[in-house]
This record gives structure tokens, C-alpha cells and sequence, in this order.
């Protein structure tokens, strides 16, 4: 179908839909007689008048009302195509602006994003680094379109979706020289021990202390304030101990032993988070299902 054909049809269903030849040219953006004319030309190819236009009013005749679903059909599936073009060409170009946690960019993120570039190179990945509840601020005003961020979130927000990730143990670093923990030590064989710790907004840092106040005792800092890789640089130096997720330090080389958590085990839950109301982009989306399916 030409150009001008697609038009004839946009033009008659918006006379249809309003019975106003003036109100449907303002609706399409669009003149009054080209509008008028370009009808009658579709009346003329289709060798039938689809409108009457008697004493001013103007009803449907019966070849136009045998049209109209047929019109309203195309048009609706020109506009899916349309779209469905968009979203391939989404995945060309574009770009995916993720939110995580540090914890889990070192852990998580790095494979799983080198699949999603090998699949789609010529979307751009813009990765911020923060704690949950920055994150969720930035998703909030639209400065993001996917955030992995730790559950409970801090302030539970109706208008976020939420879908669980993974739910990952906490351990305890320490470096090999200093006093063992044992196999395995209690939170509250914490007690005592100087923690290196992470700055405030870190989620590490509240699950940690919070966990500590609740075996009945305040966590004693070596030296606070730093990032993941400063923290597990200060504990290989002896500085301390740190409590960490499992998949960090299992990916963070010599010079640290773990040791696992019993009586409770500490455990967080990481979750993707989107607005409710925002459809993501299609390569956000994308990102999205290889996320869940890792």
C-alpha cells in the first residue's frame, strides 16, 4: 500500500471516528480540503462512497462501514510494525543504564555483561556503582532503567517492581596471618575483633552491624570509610576482618581466607528493580532476561 493510500485510510477513520470532516483534519494534523480531497480520492479508487454527507451530517455508508474495521486493522498493524521495528533497531544502537550494588559488579555483573556485548556490541553499557538506597532514588526519577539492589530495600516503594535475583551467604575475611576463626565462626565470635568497614550507605555496612547489635554487642572498626577493593586490600594487610558475600570473596584471589558464618547465617537477597510505571527499553529488557536466566 503507497504512502498516500495509508494516509487516505488514517484520514477516513479519523472522519469516521469524529463525523466532523474539520475536527478529523485537526486530529491528523492536516487541511480541510486536502483532507476532503484525498477522501474522495479513496472513494474513487474504491469505486464507492463511504460516507453521507447529507444536510451537513455525516454518517457512514454501507461500504464504509464494511471499511472501517478493515482500516482501524491496518493501521493498528502498520503501528505494530512500526514499533516492533524500533525495538530491533533498540538492540542495534542504544544503551542500557544499570544500577548495582559494588559488591555485585565485582561478582555478578562482569560475566553476564560481556555475553549481553557479545550479543548486542553496538548498545552502550552505562554502569553506576551505589547502595540500594541511592539506587532506588536514581530509578525513581528515570536516571536508570535496571538497578540490582539489595532486599528489604530501605524504604519500599510501591511504585518499583522487584523480581529476586539470587540469595547469596556472607563470610568472613581475614587475612592468612592473623588469628583463625576456626572452620567456622558465630556472629558473635565477632565480638572482639576489629572490622574493617565499609562506607555509610553501603548495605554490607547496616546488615553487618545490625546483625552484630543483635547477638547483643557494638562492632568494634579497625579503619572504616572504604570501597569493596579497599576493604579487601586492608584486610590482606591485617588490618582487620570484614564481612563480605560469599561470591566476592571466592573471586577475590590469594591473599584472603574465608570462613563461613553459622549461628546465624547472615545471607542477603539481591533483586532486580525497575519502575512499575516504565516499561524498560527493549535492550534493557534484554540485559533483564539474561540476568534472570544466569
Amino acid at each position: 500500500m503507497g504512502r498516500m493510500q495509508f494516509q487516505q485510510l488514517l484520514y477516513f477513520v479519523a472522519v469516521a471516528e469524529t463525523r466532523h470532516f474539520t475536527r478529523a483534519a485537526e486530529q491528523v494534523h492536516v487541511s480541510q480540503p486536502s483532507l476532503s480531497q484525498q477522501v474522495r480520492a479513496l472513494e474513487k479508487e474504491l469505486g464507492a462512497e463511504l460516507f453521507s454527507r447529507a444536510r451537513g451530517n455525516i454518517a457512514l455508508t454501507d461500504a464504509g462501514e464494511a471499511l472501517l474495521p478493515l482500516a482501524r486493522r491496518i493501521l493498528a498493524d502498520a503501528d505494530t510494525a512500526r514499533i516492533e521495528v524500533q525495538e530491533l533497531a533498540q538492540l542495534r544502537r542504544g544503551r542500557v543504564r544499570l544500577g548495582a550494588t559494588p559488591s555485585v559488579c565485582t561478582g555478578l555483573l562482569p560475566q553476564v555483561l560481556r555475553d549481553f556485548h557479545d550479543r548486542h556490541p553496538g548498545i552502550q553499557l552505562l554502569i553506576e556503582e551505589g547502595g540500594s538506597h541511592d539506587l532506588v532514588r536514581q530509578l525513581a526519577r528515570g536516571a536508570l532503567d535496571l538497578a540490582l539492589v539489595v532486599l528489604p530495600l530501605p524504604t519500599p516503594s510501591p511504585a518499583l517492581t522487584t523480581v529476586e535475583l539470587l540469595r547469596e551467604d556472607l563470610v568472613v575475611v581475614s587475612s592468612p596471618d592473623a588469628p583463625g576463626l576456626g572452620a567456622s565462626a558465630r556472629v558473635a565470635d565477632l565480638q572482639g575483633e576489629r572490622l574493617v568497614m565499609f562506607r555509610h550507605g553501603y548495605d554490607l555496612r547496616e546488615l553487618t552491624v545490625a546483625a552484630c547489635r543483635a547477638e547483643g554487642f557494638e562492632p568494634e572498626f579497625a579503619v572504616e570509610g572504604g570501597e569493596m577493593d579497599a576493604v579487601l586490600g586492608f584486610v590482606r594487610a591485617g588490618l582487620g576482618v570484614a564481612v563480605v558475600p560469599r561470591m566476592v570473596a571466592e573471586r577475590a584471589g590469594s591473599g584472603l581466607r574465608m570462613t563461613p558464618l553459622s549461628r546465624p547465617r547472615l545471607r542477603r537477597t539481591i533483586a532486580l528493580a525497575h519502575r512499575s510505571d516504565v516499561a524498560p527499553p527493549r535492550a534493557a529488557r534484554e540485559l533483564q532476561g539474561m540476568l534472570l536466566a544466569r
